[in-house]
Formats: C-alpha cells, sequence, structure tokens
C-alpha cells in the first residue's frame, strides 16, 4: 500500500505516518495539495496531512481542501507531542548564526525562545521543518541555524544546541488519514483518544439565526461537538462553510435523522466520516 505524506524526509508528518504505516511505502509530498490530489488521481491508497495544532490552530490548507476535494474521506485523526530545537551544521560559530530557518509554525511555536535569546537574528520561513534542516546541512560553509526535530538532525546530520524550545509544553500536532475509501483504520500498537464523525456544512443564505438553527439540530440531540470552525468560501466577504466534529460513535438512527433535519434546513452538508483518534510518540 502507497501511503501520501507532507513532505519532505525527517518531517513531523513522517513521523506520524511512520508510527501509523510502519510497514506500508511512504511517498513524500510537496505540500498538502499534492497529497489530495495523489489521493484523488488514485497514485496513493492514503495519504497523512495536519490538520490542527494546539498553539497555532487549525491548518487551513487541509480544511479548504477537505471542502474543495469531493470524495474525500477522513479514516483516522492522530495526535502527536510536538518537541523543536535549535540545530546547526557542526562547527558553526553559533555567537555569529547570519539566519534561522524554518516553517511558520515552528517559527511562531518558538517565538519566546528565539526573541528572548536570537532577538536580532533574522527568521526565514522555509516550506517544512525537514527542509529547513536540509538547508542547513547543504551550506555548512554559513552560519545557519534551523528549527526542526530529532528525526531531522540525525538525518542530516546537525548539532542541536538547544532542545524543547516550544513556548509551551503542551504542544500537539494533530494529524489525519485522508483517503477515498471510508475504511476502518485499526492500530492496536497504538492508544486509542476517542471517536467522532465530520461535517462539512454550508448555510443556504445568509439571515439572522441560520447556524442557531443548524447547531440546533445537534443540541436538541444532545450531540457533543468537539469542534466549530468557519472557513471562508472564498466567493465574498461573509461567506463561510463551517467544519463540525461530533464526539463519540455513529448512530444510524440518531445521526441520519440529524442530517435529513440539516437537509431540510437547507444546508450543504458533506460527511467526512465516523473514526477513531491515536496518540502517537513524539
Amino acid at each position: 500500500m502507497k501511503i501520501a505524506f507532507l513532505g519532505p524526509h525527517a518531517s513531523f508528518t513522517q513521523l506520524a505516518a511512520s508510527q501509523l504505516f510502519p510497514e506500508e511505502e511512504l511517498l513524500p509530498q510537496g505540500n498538502i495539495l499534492d497529497c489530495f490530489h495523489a489521493v484523488e488521481r488514485g497514485e496513493v491508497d492514503k495519504a497523512v496531512v495536519p490538520l490542527e495544532n494546539s498553539i497555532e490552530g487549525t491548518v487551513s490548507m487541509t480544511l479548504d481542501y477537505l471542502y474543495k476535494t469531493p470524495g474525500i474521506r477522513i479514516e483516522a485523526e492522530a495526535v502527536m507531542p510536538i518537541a523543536h530545537h535549535l540545530m546547526v551544521y557542526p562547527g558553526c560559530d553559533t555567537e555569529h548564526l547570519e539566519k534561522i530557518y524554518s516553517h511558520p509554525q515552528a517559527l511562531a511555536q518558538s517565538f519566546h525562545f528565539l526573541d528572548s535569546h536570537f532577538k536580532e537574528i533574522p527568521k526565514q520561513e522555509y516550506s517544512s521543518t525537514a527542509a529547513a534542516a536540509k538547508h542547513i546541512s547543504e551550506n555548512p560553509d554559513r552560519n545557519l541555524a534551523a528549527v526542526a526535530n530529532q528525526f531531522a538532525a540525525d538525518l542530516y546530520g546537525l548539532q542541536i544546541i538547544h532542545r524543547n524550545i516550544q513556548d509551551i509544553e503542551q504542544n500537539h500536532t494533530r494529524f489525519i488519514i485522508i483517503s477515498k475509501q471510508q475504511e476502518e483504520y485499526t492500530n492496536d500498537a497504538l492508544e486509542i483518544l476517542g471517536e467522532k464523525s465530520g461535517l462539512l456544512i454550508t448555510l443556504p443564505e445568509d439571515h439572522a439565526g441560520g447556524l442557531h438553527q443548524v447547531l440546533s439540530v445537534f443540541a436538541w440531540r444532545k450531540m457533543n461537538l468537539s469542534k466549530i470552525e468557519s472557513r471562508t468560501l472564498k466567493t465574498g466577504l461573509g461567506n463561510y462553510f463551517f467544519f463540525i466534529t461530533i464526539v463519540g460513535k455513529w448512530e444510524s438512527a440518531l445521526h441520519q435523522n440529524a442530517l435529513e433535519e440539516l437537509a431540510a434546513l437547507g444546508t450543504d452538508t458533506g460527511f467526512l466520516g465516523n473514526y477513531k483518534e491515536f496518540l502517537l510518540k513524539s
């Protein structure tokens, strides 16, 4: 089985994918859209992409492509603790660093440490933490640093000069497995945190009480919502779709009746699947 993931090698997404699919072929992709396209075109069976970080919030690109790519389903969620380290090429003059590279979210998640210890050093956003580490390894003659993980340091032969520089200890990223087939993902090696269902809802028009009507569908049925997030439809100001997750097992009668009531309200509702949430190792 072929599994796409947001690359390059040594990215946090590869760490997640390697735990979710330890025996499968993992194929790095250049960006999140490439992961969705690979699944949509049948080039891979599934893909692993980041959905949310506990500090920086939702990965908007993932949410947008869940909405824009018909037929894509979520098979599972996985939560992984995130540890950021500051690394350089061995022999680097750390007293005269030129620039620090990393993914925008990693730089944001380490902002206070970098601001207090390396305030005057320019920060350069890069496509991923692993790509930043690779860039450092390819420029050994320059005094550059990267914020990345242990796997990246090992892969590219870099020296970690500061460990665990993330500003908040409880830094976790939520990943999802996406596919075109709604299959039940199981993994006896991982702890199950819970079960949920995902919905994408578009209101028929902008009117007073519209969102309240939608939420009432779940409220009177006592369906617990763990997430409600709006994203712009990019068709004009004030036009949004909503990503909603419902806690618990899918009960055919209760949940199907909820979908029917949503349809009666004129909403466009996409069902992303019922799936389990797993805990990964850092």
